[in-house]
Parts: structure tokens; C-alpha cells; sequence
């Protein structure tokens, strides 16, 4: 939730509510503390205790008088989409519904292909959400837990962790049950351990380029491990076909 404004990177509660006032001609600066009261938005304060909004601010107040306004949404249903709009998912579309996967994570899912670097935002799941998004059984997503394929992190599940439940899911329509992708575990972590040689050495390096280039390396030496790993096991089915 970002808008258009100056390049600075923080504006005062004043110039918040001049960028805010030719869309919502009625809002007043004790509207903006009052939400901010309520925790729907978090400014950062200056020494001297000035607020200081970001433009991520500016867009969540957007947001929040939109819904306000447009919507007749209450504060406690449009907490709830910020929260769903921070952890990379799409507001439930009608009250009391569940926040989706995005647009773009769906349509990566339906190609065969996992999303990487800016191609969407990070997605951070519930337990909830995971089971649901994923069709799989709390039992299922224990034996993918407890065998390492799938892990928390920061208390949620990224869209790593989907995509590995929704794979096993469909696995698992051929017979092969969590237990045999343990191999594929394994296999991974070599594979980590070379890579980590190559990107260490990068996010080492000085200079505010350097993470930059370390992501990419990452991202390239992923999809060259897949490209691999493809052409090796479409190899050797074509040789148990006998083709």
C-alpha cells in the first residue's frame, strides 16, 4: 500500500493531511491520531516527539478511509485486511471471509512454477490458512513438519512451505507418502551447502550493491538446480519407458 508523493521519506501529520484532503475533503488531524489510537496505522516519532509518517502510512490511512468510506467497513474488519494486506494475501472479498492467496502466487501455482525475487510480496500464512490453501490434513502437516520439509518462520509459513505441502499433496495421488521425500530433503541440503560457497563470498563483500548481487546469484543458482534436477529425472524416466 504505497501512493504517489515527494521523494522525501517521511512527511509530518501536516502534509499527511494535505495529500489526503483532495480524496477525503472532511478528514482532520484528530481522525489520524484516532486511528493511529485504534493501531491501524504506526508512525515513527522524531526525537523531539514529532510524528513522521511514511508513504506506507499515508497508504494505509488511504486504505482506511476508502473502506470507511466506501465500504462501511468497521475498524475491526479493516484491522483485520491490514493484517492480511502485511502477511502478502488479498482481503476477504465478503464480512466474515477468509484472506486469499494472491492473484499472482495462484496463477505461479497453476504454472508449476514457484514465484521468486519481486514477483510478489512475501506471503506469510496461519496454520489455518496453510491447511486450507494446501488441502491437506493437520496429520499431513505434522509429517512434513516432523520430517524437515517444512518449517515456521516468525510464526508463519511462507510460500515455500505451500508450495511444498501442495506438491506432497499431489504426490501423494501416485502412492509416494511424506516419508519417501525425505530423499528430496536431502538432496536439497547438498545442494544448499555447494550454493552457500558461491553467495557467502558475495554478501561479504562491501558496497550497497552487494546483497543485491548475492540475492541474484541465489535466484539464478536456484533455477539452474531446477533446471538440472528436471533434465536428470526426465532422463531416466525416458530410460525406464525405454524411449
Amino acid at each position: 500500500m504505497s501512493m504517489p508523493g515527494p521523494a522525501r521519506a517521511f512527511m509530518s501529520i501536516g502534509e499527511v493531511l494535505a495529500a489526503l484532503r483532495p480524496e477525503f475533503p472532511d478528514i482532520r488531524i484528530s481522525k489520524i491520531r484516532f486511528l493511529e489510537s485504534e493501531g491501524l496505522i504506526a508512525p515513527e516519532r522524531s526525537p523531539s516527539g514529532y510524528r513522521k509518517f511514511s508513504r506506507e502510512d499515508v497508504g494505509r490511512l488511504t486504505y482506511v478511509l476508502a473502506a470507511q468510506r466506501d465500504r462501511y467497513l468497521p475498524l475491526r474488519v479493516i484491522k483485520d485486511h491490514l493484517d492480511a494486506i502485511d502477511r502478502g494475501l488479498e482481503p476477504p472479498d465478503t464480512p466474515g471471509g477468509a484472506p486469499r492467496l494472491p492473484r499472482t502466487l495462484m496463477a505461479a501455482r497453476d504454472a508449476d512454477a514457484e514465484p521468486t525475487g519481486s514477483e510478489t510480496a512475501p506471503v506469510r500464512l496461519s496454520r489455518r490458512e496453510l491447511l486450507a490453501a494446501a488441502d491437506i490434513t493437520e496429520e499431513t502437516l505434522g509429517q512434513l513438519e516432523s520430517s524437515g520439509l517444512i518449517a515456521t518462520r516468525g510464526g508463519h509459513y511462507d510460500q515455500s512451505a505451500l508450495v511444498v505441502a501442495q506438491t506432497a499433496v499431489e504426490l501423494s495421488r501416485y502412492g509416494i507418502q511424506v516419508r519417501h521425500l525425505r530423499a528430496f530433503r536431502t538432496a536439497a541440503e547438498r545442494e544448499l551447502g555447494l550454493f552457500e560457497q558461491v553467495v557467502t563470498p558475495l554478501l561479504r563483500q562491501r558496497g550497497p550493491d552487494a546483497r543485491g548481487r548475492a540475492e541474484e546469484t541465489a535466484q539464478e543458482l536456484a533455477a539452474l538446480s531446477i533446471r538440472l534436477h528436471a533434465a536428470l529425472i526426465k532422463a531416466g524416466l525416458r530410460s525406464v519407458l525405454g524411449s
